[in-house]
């Protein structure tokens, strides 16, 4: 397995434990972003906004952040990005445990967050290629998917025992000390190649990996039901503190049992995914129609079967992203990497804003059970458009 080689190799150990723990502290502040909002105003449309917000910058930044990746060594970008979520984090923490937090202190935060992440993810999506080369990136793949979802099991679990015991505030600033170990290991990774110069207008050179994605019939598909897929049922984010709070009336212990049962679906597919190999369309649609399903069987009113269906929830998710993301990066040569990954990036998480806004809109409207109904009947007609047969999928790139 390739996955288990790359854990032999000790700097790629150490990335990946490091992103390991810093993705930990990302899941906890999650959980807690949610739950605070609720304390502060108890309206799930409120709620919306603020991952809406964070979400937003992706449409202004993913673009630029690919040419910079294209341009500059990622090591010295990923510092910056990373450097400066932990600040953001500290300060946040501050004002939760002083007492000073108002809703609106949560909405700057969200922005200037999600700013700081639409330019970190195109950044580190590449670096992760340039780290474990293109022959072991498959593999990379699923071993970081599968960091990132046992992070997404027990960030929000852990999170919730935290605020039952010490509040809000204390989620905030574990994911500040959470930064820590990846800066240091950043800092040992040597600095990489440079990429070619441009001529000063970044929009031409992010023009490029924009054409690329247009004229490449495989990554054209991925890259739609990606936008349309996320867009209308990967909110959970909005969905599952509303659901939790609003429907069943949960404790923040309940809320994060909730959260990391998406947490527990999304790693099965990151390790199924870690087993199998290369990705395929098939299980790229097998992904879309689990969202279906989740999102259906929230309209039931049986309480004791919400985990199952955020667990399946969970599972459809990273099915899509995964699949979808080794699909593109294994069509894309390395010269415009970067810049096809924040197309992708834009793509994947541009929708946060308007999806977040729209679940959030559709429970403060319809209800919890009714928005899910709606939400995962849509996803279900997706799916069924996409059964239509896919483009054949040409060699890779040297």
């Amino acid at each position: 397995m390739l996955a288990l080689a790359l854990l032999k190799d000790p700097l790629y150990r150490s990335y990946w434990l490091a992103l390991f723990t810093s993705q930990m502290g990302t899941w906890m502040q999650s959980a807690a972003q949610g739950w605070l909002v609720l304390l502060l105003t108890g309206s799930a449309e409120r709620l919306g906004l603020v991952v809406a917000l964070q979400f937003l910058p992706s449409l202004l930044f993913s673009l630029p952040a690919g040419v910079l990746a294209d341009r500059y060594p990622k090591r010295n970008l990923l510092i910056f990005t990373q450097g400066g979520m932990m600040v953001l984090a500290l300060f946040m923490a501050f004002l939760i445990l002083t007492g000073q937090v108002r809703y609106g202190h949560v909405l700057l935060f969200a922005f200037l967050y999600g700013a700081l992440n639409a330019m970190d993810l195109p950044v580190r999506q590449s670096f992760t290629v340039e780290l474990a080369g293109r022959d072991r990136y498959p593999g990379a793949i699923a071993l970081n998917s599968f960091g990132f979802n046992t992070s997404r099991l027990l960030g929000p679990a852990l999170a919730g025992v935290l605020i039952a015991l010490f509040g809000v505030g204390v989620a905030y600033l574990a994911n500040a000390l959470s930064f820590l170990p990846l800066l240091f290991v950043l800092r040992r990774v040597p600095l990489g190649p440079r990429g070619e110069e441009g001529d000063g207008r970044w929009w031409r050179e992010a023009q490029e990996g924009v054409r690329f994605v247009l004229e490449h019939p495989v990554v054209r598909r991925v890259v739609g039901l990606v936008l349309f897929a996320s867009l209308l049922g990967m909110n959970f984010q909005t969905l599952v503190p509303s659901y939790a709070r609003l429907v069943l009336g949960l404790s923040a212990t309940g809320y994060g049992g909730l959260l990391s049962s998406v947490g527990l679906g999304a790693l099965g597919a990151a390790l199924v995914m870690a087993f199998t190999g290369r990705p395929k369309p098939g299980r790229l649609l097998l992904g879309v129609f689990s969202l279906s399903l989740a999102h259906l069987g929230l309209f039931l009113p049986y309480a004791f079967l919400v985990p199952f269906f955020l667990a399946l929830g969970g599972f459809g998710m990273i099915s899509v992203l995964i699949n979808a993301n080794t699909l593109v990066q294994l069509s894309v040569p390395d010269r415009i990497r970067g810049r096809v990954m924040a197309v992708y990036s834009l793509v994947m998480l541009g929708t946060g804003p308007l999806g977040a806004y729209l679940t959030g809109f559709l429970f403060e409207h319809l209800g919890g059970r009714l928005a899910a109904l709606v939400l995962g009947g849509t996803v279900l007609l997706l799916g069924l458009y996409s059964l239509r047969p896919w483009p054949k999928e040409p060699s890779p790139p040297a």
